[in-house]
């Protein structure tokens, strides 16, 4: 029996590499235990977004926006993480709306003409939570001088604090991370608003895998996330538990996108 592929690739800060490594060789071993094919190590060769598509994909966590709005990705959800982080209970999270720390105006609406950034435009949490918060106060008329697509969150905190841009959306947990592991990068930033929450980044797997292994799968991500002996491991992640989940839970995301349009302002610009 072949090996699925596996990977952590959404929140694996470099300070949190060792920590992902550990999960998985937990994981992988619950999996094997119970029948199921698990490589030995999580792949961290290609992006996210490429091993999203791989049809042998076993596990991976994906970011919840494109599943719900790109018809090629064929994914099942398995499960979604509850983060130790403020704001996030529930299996939820959500977005800190950052500027620098010496930029004098106090509210969403002051940033009209501003430069904004975003990770991407398929991220819910750099962009569709970002945009459902502009369109708010936008008037059906673009708010922004500019929008810099950065590549990533990190990058987009590298990029309010270096002055090219003037505000940006960071996920919650991501910020959690760099603010632990690297507080310089954030030390001349500071939260200006929240966005709304929205479901955590589900972990997922193929289409094709059969139901059976879907359940082991839920068995499996549930043994980690209990497991004494995985806690500092887990203190790391921020992960505080895992709990079974289906894509229903990410049909509101799409409703951000609606609301977004209705209220005149289908792009963030």
């Amino acid at each position: 029996m072949t090996a699925g592929i596996a990977s952590l690739g959404m929140y694996d800060h470099p300070a949190q590499q060792a920590a992902n490594d550990a999960l998985w060789t937990a994981l992988g071993e619950a999996l094997r235990r119970r029948g199921v094919a698990a490589p030995e190590r999580l792949d961290r060769t290609r992006p996210p977004e490429a091993i999203w598509r791989d049809p042998a994909l076993l596990i991976a966590q994906a970011c919840g926006y494109p599943l719900v709005t790109d018809p090629d990705l064929d994914l099942r959800v398995v499960a979604v993480p509850v983060y130790a982080v403020p704001g996030c209970a529930g299996a939820r999270h959500f977005s800190h709306i950052v500027t620098r720390r010496d930029d004098g105006r106090r509210g969403i609406a002051d940033y009209r003409g501003a430069r904004a950034a975003i990770n991407a435009a398929t991220s819910n949490s750099g962009y569709n939570l970002f945009r459902a918060a502009i369109a708010r106060c936008a008037g059906r008329t673009p708010m922004f001088a500019a929008v810099i697509d950065t590549g990533s969150h990190r990058g987009s905190v590298a990029a309010v604090a270096g002055g090219d841009v003037d505000i940006a959306a960071i996920d919650a947990v991501t910020w959690a991370a760099i603010a632990r592991f690297e507080p310089e990068a954030v030390a001349g930033l500071r939260i200006l608003a929240a966005t709304d929450s929205s479901p955590t980044l589900p972990f997922v797997t193929s289409r094709h895998t059969s139901r059976t292994t879907l359940a082991l799968l839920r068995a499996a991500l549930d043994e980690v996330s209990t497991a004494p002996a995985l806690a500092e491991t887990r203190d790391t992640l921020f992960l505080e538990r895992i709990v079974p989940a289906s894509i229903h839970r990410f049909a509101a995301l799409r409703g951000l996108e609606r609301d977004a349009a209705r209220a005149g302002y289908a792009r963030l610009q």
